[in-house]
Formats: structure tokens, sequence, C-alpha cells
């Protein structure tokens, strides 16, 4: 019987053919997918494809620096500070 932690699907299976020929079942982990933008869906530059766990263990691939940084494309944050200053001197004036 398997191992408890290879029996939900977190790990993929794949068959491997050894070099006795015989096939074998051996669990991988799925492969991450890229970081993409909160609001447009855009692949985020910067930013490392990896499961947040590992994001926060590997300290030279972390996200940007910035505000909203590793959530937001540059373009989508640009339109949401436009946005805030724009209430703000609305609610001024």
């Amino acid at each position: 019987m398997t191992r408890p932690m290879f029996r939900s699907r977190t790990m993929r299976r794949v068959k491997v053919r050894t070099p006795k020929g015989e096939s074998k079942l051996y669990y991988r982990p799925r492969k991450t997918s890229k970081s993409k933008c909160r609001d447009c869906r855009a692949v985020l530059s910067g930013m490392a494809p990896r499961t947040s766990s590992k994001l926060k263990k590997s300290k030279t691939q972390r996200r940007p620096q910035r505000p909203y940084g590793g959530v937001l494309c540059t373009q989508c944050l640009r339109k949401l500070m436009v946005k805030k200053a724009q209430e703000m001197v609305m609610k001024d004036g």
C-alpha cells in the first residue's frame, strides 16, 4: 500500500521505466503555475513560479518590494493608485 502522503492528488503519478526494463510508478510534486495579476490575469514579472509556502522560505526569490507586489501587475497598480489619489482629492475638496 502506498504511503498516506501519496494517496492524495497533490502528488502527480509518473510512470518511469527503470534500467531493469520494468515500469514503476513514481510520485512527484506537481508543477506550480506562474503568478498572475489579480485584476487582468497577466503573468507577473519578477515572481518565481513557486508555491506560497516555498516562496516564504526562499529569500532570494521573493516578491517585489512595492505596494501590492506579487498581487498586481504594474499597469493595474498604477490605475489603482490614480483612483485612490482621485478619491482623496474628491474627499478633501
